[in-house]
């Protein structure tokens, strides 16, 4: 099992991934979602120059946001920092389209920018379409070493849905789950990412990357899922599964998708939604505010240990967390990336690699 340090993009901390690097992190994953925090790439620069042996990466690039010549372009350039070290995670936008109030790129664009994506990163050109017209793109003047594709930067495909996990299968080198998935749940995304790759002509090779982001919180002797301390860490990414359980339910009109166990907590969150006072055409702005970086007051009264455990994050005390890594490493999940919260990152990663990094391996 490899460990993941997720952080929220802050340009002016540039000791952080320092910081990871020397607790025992193996990678520093840095989300795209350009309305809430820093530039992805910005801060991954920083990193580069800043660390010697932590893999660095988008946790995850955005597909609809930026064109795939310019992200193949964007993670090739942090490649020449820090050649070899270097991972693409690519989605389709759920936190970067929603908080803007539109939807993630749909599935069949999504492969078709893992498609050019690949072959840029790959071979250094491709034929790309754009506005309606195809074209032929490659890599000019790679003589004079302004960006790097000979040290291989891998691919992992953020995928759950079906379609996204087929593409998984047919152009990734490995499969980022955005849910802490229990073994049962991973072996049916598994199979479905193979099946994919079967229909390209692909055989998954035996170091296919699987990897969860999810959020933690080490408890400390005396401490419950009701805890202040744990409310603080845990309640960021908590509530950000009842934004994106709602951005389904107003899809669908159904709330199927929410955990049974959740019911009470859920409809006083739709209250809650129904009340607020920005303007319906706007109200994505303020069920977003927060999202995985700090505790709306209003909403801390949904962090309740049935919402704590629905979101199914690693909490618990140090042989609890352990025990369940433990699970998922023999399911076949090869890397846990932990996103804090904004205010308290250091005290999580430190936790995190002192009470369990250093026991579990």
């Amino acid at each position: 099992m490899q460990f993941g340090a997720m952080i929220q993009p802050r340009i002016d901390d540039p000791d952080l991934p320092r910081e990871i690097e020397r607790l025992g992190f193996d990678s520093l994953w840095v989300p795209d979602s350009h309305m809430i925090a820093s530039d992805c790439y910005a801060v991954l620069t920083l990193a580069a120059v800043n660390t010697t042996r932590i893999r660095l990466g988008t946790g995850v690039s955005i597909a609809s946001t930026r064109i795939a010549p310019v992200t193949a372009h964007s993670i090739a350039t942090i490649n020449r920092l820090a050649p070899g070290r270097v991972f693409l995670g690519l989605g389709t936008g759920h936190t970067a389209m929603r908080t803007m109030g539109f939807d993630p790129v749909p599935p069949s664009e999504f492969r078709e920018y893992l498609r050019v994506t690949r072959a840029l990163l790959r071979e250094g050109q491709a034929e790309f379409r754009w506005r309606g017209q195809t074209r032929h793109v490659e890599f000019m003047h790679r003589q004079l070493g302004l960006i790097d594709i000979e040290h291989p930067i891998p691919i992992y495909v953020a995928a759950n849905g079906p379609r996204a996990l087929l593409a998984a299968g047919e152009f990734g080198d490995g499969r980022v789950s955005a849910d802490n998935e229990p073994p049962e749940a991973l072996a049916a995304s598994l199979a479905q990412v193979r099946a994919g790759a079967a229909a390209a002509g692909r055989t998954l090779s035996a170091d296919f990357h699987t990897a969860t982001l999810a959020f933690t919180c080490v408890l400390r002797p005396g401490e419950t899922l009701e805890s202040e301390r744990v409310i603080d860490q845990v309640g960021p990414m908590t509530t950000a599964y009842l934004h994106y359980w709602y951005e389904w339910y107003k899809k669908s009109g159904s709330d199927e998708a929410v955990p049974r166990e959740i019911l009470a907590e859920w409809r006083e969150y739709l209250e809650h939604v129904e009340k607020m006072e920005t303007p319906e055409d706007r109200r994505y702005l303020q069920i977003h505010d927060g999202h995985c970086t700090y505790l709306i007051p209003s909403e801390r009264r949904y962090v309740t240990p049935n919402v704590i455990r629905a979101a199914r994050g690693f909490v618990g005390e140090p042989d609890e967390i352990i025990e369940m890594l433990r699970e998922r490493e023999q399911g076949g999940l090869r890397e846990l990336a932990i996103l804090p919260p904004i205010h308290c990152a250091r005290e999580v990663f430190a936790d995190f690699a002192s009470q369990v990094i250093a026991r579990y391996r």
